[in-house]
């Protein structure tokens, strides 16, 4: 026996259909907006900061290509990719065209801006303009004289002077009686100051050589030149890696015993103090200015923190590499961290 069927359902109005259908979506809006509302909140920082990146720009006066700046390049994007900045680096070696950078950062609205001070007072007036808008600035690889007076907020680098006397203190260690202190940017302070250092410590003979730093073949004939006027010259000091280099090949041309030593460092020169072709270099940590100017600005935005407590500069070098302590950093310059 076949149990009845069912009776029919009464049929739903159009509008009952209408009405579900909004109160669904409705519940749909609300929990969308409950869902953004936590994910809001999940995206503060731990230190209870905005989720927001940080612009910085780092303004430097170092030439295109330079090693040097290519280490302080590589610290400031290891920091900024470590703090979740984004980083904008610019450079002119000009000390006009490293002003306008500044002023471009300015009405880019960054966050901070890191800048060297090789030139403080063609960076005297973006920086003011800097602070006036609100944007911390910070100092790094010159200017340690300068950057308390420029309004800066911290420096990071070397004590340049520092650095010279060591070296001043170091060639008569070695016996030498007469250097040639090279530098290849006239009006640099940073530069201006180590080889002033040297002269003041060292009990030999002194004298600069000013050549034009962005022609190496230039630079090497000037080099090789002083060198025949003067075959008593039993030292060199380069300001930078890539000018040792130059200066050994200078040498060579002229045919001269001196020995060749050099301001900072790069792989290159690493091999050089390895073979004995150079016989030290004064390190002075261009990745770790990098990384400690990028580093701090995002510090002392998200914490207030002020490295030095903004009094003292915090100092990266002067550290000597020669042949018997090269290989602890011929790894790290290996890698284009050194």
């Amino acid at each position: 026996m076949n149990p009845p069927l069912p009776a029919p359902s009464a049929p739903v109005p159009l509008g009952s259909v209408r009405l579900t259908a909004l109160a669904a979506a409705c519940c749909l809006l609300l929990l969308t907006g409950c869902s953004g509302a936590a994910s809001s909140g999940s995206d503060t920082d731990p230190a209870g900061g905005s989720a927001d990146r940080i612009k910085i720009t780092l303004v430097t006066h170092g030439a295109e290509g330079d090693d040097f700046w290519e280490l302080v390049r590589k610290g400031a994007e290891a920091a900024a990719a470590k703090d979740g900045v984004d980083l904008t680096y610019a450079s002119d070696p000009d000390a006009a065209g490293q002003a306008e950078l500044v002023r471009d950062a300015i009405s880019d609205r960054v966050d901070g801006i890191a800048v060297t001070l090789a030139k403080p007072q063609a960076m005297k007036s973006p920086v003011a303009r800097a602070k006036a808008a609100g944007i911390p600035v910070v100092g790094l690889n010159s200017g340690i004289d300068a950057w308390r007076s420029a309004g800066l907020l911290e420096y990071f680098g070397q004590d340049e002077s520092v650095a010279g006397r060591a070296v001043g203190d170091k060639l008569d260690g070695l016996g030498a009686k007469h250097a040639l202190c090279v530098i290849h940017e006239r009006g640099n302070i940073a530069l201006e100051a180590r080889c002033a250092g040297v002269k003041k410590t060292f009990t030999g003979e002194t004298e600069m050589l000013y050549v034009d730093g962005t022609d190496m073949d230039a630079m090497t004939a000037a080099v090789a030149a002083r060198l025949r006027q003067e075959p008593d010259i039993d030292e060199v000091i380069a300001n930078g890696a890539q000018f040792a280099l130059a200066a050994v090949q200078a040498t060579g041309k002229a045919g001269s015993k001196a020995k060749v030593a050099t301001f900072d460092l790069n792989k290159d020169l690493v091999t050089a103090v390895r073979d004995g072709s150079v016989q030290f270099a004064v390190d002075q940590q261009p990745y770790l200015q990098g990384y400690l100017a990028v580093d701090g600005l995002w510090l002392y935005k998200t914490n207030g923190n002020l490295s030095g407590g903004g009094v003292s500069p915090v100092l990266t070098g002067p550290a000597f590499v020669t042949k018997t302590n090269v290989a602890e950093v011929a790894r790290f310059a290996a890698a284009g961290t050194r």
